[in-house]
């Protein structure tokens, strides 16, 4: 399938800051709001705000908080949300060790990356040391 995903400074994406654990809150509550609207199954609702939880988290602890960019995508005749989570952290020295199920650098479950990666349809991941990090995914109506 191909996304049709706005560019990140179209008026298309809207954007919340993620500075504190209430903008996590926040974020999890419109992501399910989102996703009702365009009538995602339970199950799929759950997977997303999961998987959008688990990033915006990881963007406070690691990156230093940052902001969130989200629209919703239309691709042959599919409806989907996209997440873009961006900081400007110190950035990940190895992205494929940090998907690593068990890799941790904080003394947590070395879950995080990994697991939000399998929740969604779409995963991209960038990011360079001292310059910080953006996640984008996108979760389809199926």
């Amino acid at each position: 399938m191909i996304s049709i995903a706005p560019k990140l400074g179209s008026p298309e994406f809207q954007t919340l800051p993620l500075k504190t654990d209430e903008n996590v809150v926040a974020l999890r509550k419109l992501v399910r709001e989102q996703l009702v609207a365009i009538n995602f199954s339970l199950v799929d609702q759950t997977k997303c705000v999961t998987a959008a939880s688990e990033l915006a988290r990881n963007t406070l602890k690691y990156g230093g908080g940052g902001q969130v960019r989200f629209s919703v995508l239309a691709a042959d005749g599919s409806l989907g949300l996209c997440l873009v989570f961006i900081d400007a952290g110190p950035g990940i020295k190895d992205v494929p060790q940090a998907l690593t199920d068990g890799f941790t650098t904080q003394g947590g479950l070395g879950l995080g990356l990994g697991g939000a990666r399998r929740l969604v349809d779409e995963f991209d991941i960038e990011s360079e040391p001292g310059k910080g990090t953006t996640v984008r995914i996108v979760k389809w109506k199926k």
